[in-house]
């Protein structure tokens, strides 16, 4: 299954920032246990390619490089095994060496000039974010009268009390947050508590 399709598939995707690559195999385990095998692994800590690496090492899950900003970082996460690269904003350097290494970009893109640009790159579906700020699940129909077919994957400002606002777009292809995988949590090893939020989550997500 392409990165897309596996996307759309579980609706949900984890936003995962690690401070330590030893928290990404117990991580990677909670999220499983807690029927959601996927996980965006920032670039914003120094623990990310190492993450990414023991995560998709599994060889159970969908792995992908969040906050990629350089075709230097989409070159690590590539390497680490990652299958989708993910970047706040809209870099044609980006998304093209995503392109040569055969990897699903997700660039972020809100506006219509954005969203224009990426379809110019070739590109099937975009991040929305961030989400909430920029218009929330309104905009994202609004966008999606005039690109139809264009799939949209928003993150920022989302959880459980509005998720259903964006599930419920049929653009919308998959969901991001950070609110099944609390940073307090995963610094202490509480990963009990990470695949009980995932696995409510994912109830969410399909009722």
């Amino acid at each position: 299954m392409d990165p897309l399709a596996a996307l759309a598939d579980t609706r949900l995707v984890p936003v995962v920032v690690l401070d330590d690559a030893a928290h990404a195999a117990p991580l990677a385990a909670a999220l499983v246990a807690g029927g959601l095998p996927v996980a965006e692994v920032t670039f914003r800590t120094g623990a990310a390619v190492d993450a990414i690496e023991a995560m998709a090492a599994r060889g159970d899950m969908l792995v992908g490089a969040g906050t990629v900003l350089t075709p230097a970082q989409v070159d690590a996460a590539v390497a680490a095994g990652a299958s989708y690269v993910v970047s706040p904003g809209l870099s044609r350097a980006v998304v093209e060496r995503c392109q040569e290494h055969g990897v699903l970009p997700l660039p972020g893109a809100v506006t219509a000039t954005e969203v224009q640009a990426a379809l110019e790159l070739g590109l099937t579906a975009v991040k929305f974010f961030p989400a909430a700020t920029s218009g929330g699940a309104a905009a994202i129909k609004a966008l999606s009268a005039p690109f139809a077919g264009l799939r949209f994957v928003p993150t920022g400002g989302i959880g459980p009390d509005n998720l259903h606002e964006y599930l419920g777009v049929p653009s919308v292809a998959a969901v991001g947050g950070s609110w099944m995988v609390p940073g307090d949590a995963v610094r202490a090893g509480d990963f009990e508590t990470v695949t009980r939020l995932t696995a409510e989550a994912v109830r969410l997500a399909g009722a």
